[in-house]
């Protein structure tokens, strides 16, 4: 690894990026576990018309960069992800930092300004966004929690409004203790619906102290066995069949399917049982969706509204310098994590 260097915000005009500036990076030049990333140092990117640099000072790990890292299912290589290698080189999606220059087109943002959101290569010094994927950093967050937000509560928010959710609903969610899930227990109790998580006994606590309602050991009850019914479910394991899921459902309930692990390397067996859903939707009197999340300016802006009114705390599990990255993806995909990880820069 390379020895870390200080690096000060360019010095180049607002409508530019620096050309000279050498920052470190995560980069990796082939698919792989987590000891293909490596720490080097590279020129810094460049912001174009319609884009911001940031001066990144947290970004956080999901498991969507796992699976960009290890190119499985191999379906993403066909999707544009990169064939042989990765196409983008930089690892990282979720930053938060301040705007150390600005593209001739950007005028929402200005040197100096906080930010946070999904950019190109969030594990590095710098990184490039786009306008529609940033907002203004939440003042009373510090730059690790807010970088634990922009994938996570914008999927749980997205996944929710499909949903449909509403005051008084019963909501099932599984995967509570996970990165979407414990957004999605705090931003269903902000609609007012009444919050049941499902999780690992070791989790219990973590997501009662984050307002679910009532929780359950999955090892310990088959939900699709309990005699409750739901209004809403999002299920984010992707362990259970179609017909375990539905049991759970009042008769005109909705299910919405939050990704998930399994299956095989080809596809994967979450995106096969979500369009299997989306079939079989329209002949049963049950709402069967997917979601395929992004992140938007306009979610992020809902989201520190949430923040600021004190419904929405990210939770953060550990934080790791830039240079243990590859220890904080292994954590990632350990399944102990107690929140979202978060890598200081």
């Amino acid at each position: 690894m390379d020895d870390p260097q200080h690096l000060s915000a360019p010095t180049t005009p607002a409508d530019s990026s620096p050309t000279t500036t050498v920052m470190r990076a995560i980069v990796q030049d082939a698919y792989g576990d987590a000891d293909a990333l490596q720490l080097v140092h590279i020129p810094a990117p460049e912001a174009g018309a319609d884009h911001v640099l940031i001066r990144v000072r947290a970004a956080s790990a999901h498991i969507g960069d796992w699976h960009v890292m290890t190119g499985q299912p191999y379906l993403m290589r066909v999707m544009g992800f990169g064939f042989r290698s990765p196409k983008a080189r930089v690892r990282g999606m979720d930053a938060a930092g301040t705007v150390a220059a600005v593209g001739a087109n950007v005028t929402a943002f200005r040197v100096g300004d906080e930010v946070y959101g999904s950019c190109d290569g969030a594990f590095a010094e710098y990184a490039t966004a786009r306008v529609e994927t940033l907002a203004r950093k939440p003042a009373i967050l510090t730059f690790e929690q807010t970088a634990a937000v922009p994938t996570s509560a914008c999927t749980a928010l997205q996944a929710l409004r499909i949903g449909e959710i509403s005051a008084g609903q019963r909501v099932l969610i599984i995967g509570a203790s996970g990165g979407v899930g414990l957004f999605a227990v705090q931003i269903a109790q902000a609609f007012g619906a009444e919050v049941t998580g499902v999780c690992s006994r070791s989790k219990i606590e973590l997501v009662r102290s984050v307002g679910a309602d009532h929780v359950i050991d999955y090892a310990e009850t088959d939900i699709s066995a309990i005699e409750q019914r739901f209004d809403l479910v999002l299920d984010m394991g992707g362990n259970r069949t179609l017909s375990q899921l539905r049991r759970c459902l009042t008769p005109r309930g909705t299910l919405v399917l939050v990704g998930g692990e399994g299956g095989g390397r080809l596809v994967g067996g979450a995106l096969l049982r979500s369009l299997r859903a989306v079939a079989l939707s329209p002949f049963v009197r049950q709402r069967l969706r997917m979601v395929v999340s992004a992140t938007k300016a306009e979610d992020l802006q809902t989201l520190n509204d949430l923040i600021e009114d004190g419904k929405i705390t990210p939770v953060v599990d550990r934080t790791y310098p830039l240079s243990e990255a590859a220890d904080a993806i292994r954590r990632l995909h350990s399944g102990e994590a107690r929140g979202k990880i978060v890598i200081t820069v």
